[in-house]
């Protein structure tokens, strides 16, 4: 196995485990010092802190981490799994940085924070995730190879 195929299971195993380790670390205060005075206000405030000082976490923005970080380690046993993985990374997060720019939306109406560097990441990992889901596509002799291996 080569080329796009590759790349989209390695794409869903390195993000499925840098997900699961930012949920984890969504949980160890260490990890998320509570964050500045101005931040903006949340309804749901159990855990919210700044994941490495930079991005704006809480309770469901760590659970959100983990599950879909345990869903990409999943993915990765397969090309058509990684795929549909890349596709929902890919329009979730472009959601999430679209509401990330929105001032109204984005703390998702108290219960997820999705301002500060959550944005340009979110949005450079949807970029990837919709160009590998929808838009890369296995060569020919890379689709009659994953015919053959299945």
């Amino acid at each position: 196995m080569s080329g796009i195929n590759n790349i989209t299971r390695y794409f869903a195993l390195v993000v499925g485990i840098a997900f699961v380790l930012a949920g984890i670390a969504g949980f160890i205060p260490f990890f998320t010092p509570p964050p500045h005075a101005d931040a903006p206000h949340l309804i749901l405030n159990s855990n919210y802190g700044l994941l490495l000082g930079l991005f704006p976490v809480n309770t469901l923005h760590s659970i959100f981490h983990f599950s879909t970080g345990v869903f990409g380690m999943y993915a990765f046993r397969n090309y058509r799994l990684s795929r549909i993985f890349s596709r929902f990374l890919g329009v979730t997060l472009g959601i999430f940085t679209v509401m990330g720019l929105i001032p109204r939306l984005h703390t998702t109406f108290g219960y997820l924070p999705l301002y500060g560097h959550d944005v340009w990441l979110h949005g450079l990992e949807a970029v990837i995730g919709l160009y590998l889901g929808f838009f890369a596509r296995q060569t020919e002799r890379e689709s009659v190879h994953v015919r053959q291996v299945a």
